[in-house]
C-alpha cells in the first residue's frame, strides 16, 4: 500500500498540481451532440475518436440549386457551428470534415448514379485547433470562418484541404506541420495571416491565392512542390528566412517589388 501511495504522489508531482497529462478519449459523436445543442465546445489533452463530421448538423439547410451548362442540378447543404470551438493539445484519430461530396472517389457507369449533392460547414464563432494532431484527412473546403481561427502548432498527418475557404479574420497557421499535401487554392487571405515557421513536407498548393498586407511567411519551409502559380502578394509580405527545399512554381505570380521577386526566385 505504501508503494502504491508513493507512486501516486510521484505521478501527481510530475504532472504538475495533480493535473492529468494522459489524453482522455472523447467520442466525436458526443462533440457533435454538444454542437447541435449550441454549446461552447472546449477540450484539452483529449483524443477525439471516430470521424468528426460537421457536415450533418441538426441545423443543416438546403442553400441553393445550381445548374451550369448541361451539368445536372446540384443540391448544396450548409451546416453552421454557432458556438465557439476550442481544442488544445488534442488528437483527432478520425477524419475532420467540414466539407463532403458523396460523389467524389466513386466510379460511375452513368450520371444517374450520382447524388449531385455537397455538404459544407460554416463557423459563426471563434475556432481554435491549437497544438493538435490530425491523424487522417482534414477538410474545410468552402467553409466560412466569421471570427478568429487558429491552427497554431498543429500537425496534419494526412491531406489538409482549405480550397476556397473564406476567412473573415486572419488565420494563424504558425508552426503548423503539414506532413502530407496542403491545399489553399483560391483562398483570399485577410491582412495579418500567419504562416511563420510552418513546415510543408509534401506539395503546398497556393495557386490563385491572394496575400494582402502583413502576411507572415518568416522561416516557413517548403520541402515539396511550392505551387504559387497565379498567386498575388503585397509588397509588405514577411519572408525573412523562408526556405524552398523542393520544386517551386511562381509562373504568373504577382510578387510586389523586385526585393520580393528576388526572394522567391532564389535557389
Amino acid at each position: 500500500m505504501k508503494k502504491l501511495v508513493f507512486v501516486l504522489l510521484i505521478i501527481i508531482i510530475v504532472s504538475g498540481s495533480g493535473s492529468v497529462v494522459a489524453q482522455t478519449k472523447v467520442a466525436a459523436a458526443d462533440i457533435i451532440a454538444q454542437i447541435n445543442r449550441g454549446e461552447t465546445v472546449t477540450y484539452k489533452n483529449a483524443e477525439i475518436t471516430g470521424h468528426l463530421d460537421l457536415t450533418q448538423l441538426a441545423n443543416k439547410k438546403l442553400k441553393k440549386f445550381t445548374n451550369e451548362d448541361n451539368d445536372p442540378t446540384t443540391k448544396e447543404y450548409i451546416s453552421t457551428v454557432t458556438a465557439p470551438l476550442t481544442f488544445s493539445n488534442c488528437t483527432f484519430s478520425g477524419k475532420v470534415l467540414a466539407y463532403f461530396n458523396p460523389d467524389q472517389g466513386i466510379m460511375y457507369f452513368n450520371n444517374s448514379d450520382k447524388k449531385n449533392e455537397t455538404y459544407n460547414t460554416n463557423f459563426d464563432k471563434a475556432v481554435r485547433f491549437e497544438n493538435c494532431t490530425f491523424e487522417q484527412e482534414t477538410t474545410f473546403k468552402y467553409s466560412q470562418f466569421k471570427e478568429e481561427v487558429s491552427f497554431a502548432g498543429s500537425q496534419f498527418k494526412d491531406e489538409a484541404f482549405f480550397k476556397y475557404t473564406k476567412f473573415e479574420q486572419a488565420p494563424d497557421f504558425s508552426k503548423v506541420k503539414f506532413t502530407d499535401g496542403a491545399v489553399f487554392k483560391y483562398v483570399h487571405f485577410p491582412a495579418g495571416t500567419n504562416f511563420s515557421q510552418a513546415v510543408f513536407t509534401e506539395d503546398a498548393d497556393f495557386k490563385y491565392a491572394k496575400f494582402p498586407s502583413k502576411t507572415n511567411f518568416e522561416r516557413a519551409q517548403f520541402n515539396g512542390l511550392a505551387n504559387f502559380k497565379y498567386a498575388d502578394f503585397s509588397d509588405d509580405v514577411k519572408l525573412q528566412g523562408i526556405a524552398f527545399n523542393g520544386a517551386k512554381d511562381f509562373k504568373y505570380t504577382q510578387m510586389g517589388d523586385q526585393r520580393f521577386r528576388e526572394v522567391f526566385q532564389r535557389k
